[in-house]
């Protein structure tokens, strides 16, 4: 079992900068590849992110690329993810996830999921 707890969410005006973490648990972090999605009112779960073990691997969401930039210290178990040039549209609940194995880009691919962490931006 992997236990995973974001943090680092908040309210930020239209341009501003948030970095979120993600802490895993309970079980080695090795091999295991991790994700962030987010989920808007009334919208559907979306991938945002993913990187693989390594980290040297990364995939985006086009609505993110170039702003966002998903990173990870296998030494302490932990992924980021530097949001610059927040949009009110990138307001949701964001989540991180982990699968073992390479990364993927559906939500169905994750084993482990977190609670998320509220991001708001104001316009």
């Amino acid at each position: 079992q992997v236990q995973l707890v974001e943090s680092g969410g908040g309210l930020v005006q239209a341009g501003g900068s948030l970095r979120l973490s993600c802490a895993a648990s309970g079980r080695t972090f090795r091999g295991y590849s991790m994700g962030w999605f987010r989920q808007a009112p009334g919208k559907e779960s979306e991938f945002v992110a993913a990187t693989g073990w390594s980290g040297v691997s990364t995939y985006y969401a086009d609505s993110v690329k170039g702003r966002f930039t998903i990173s990870r210290d296998n030494a302490k178990s932990t992924v980021y993810l530097q949001m610059n040039s927040l949009k009110p549209d990138d307001t949701a609940v964001y989540l991180c996830a982990s699968r073992y194995g390479g990364p993927a880009i559906t939500a169905d691919g994750y084993t482990y999921w977190g609670q998320g962490t509220q991001v708001t931006v104001s316009s």
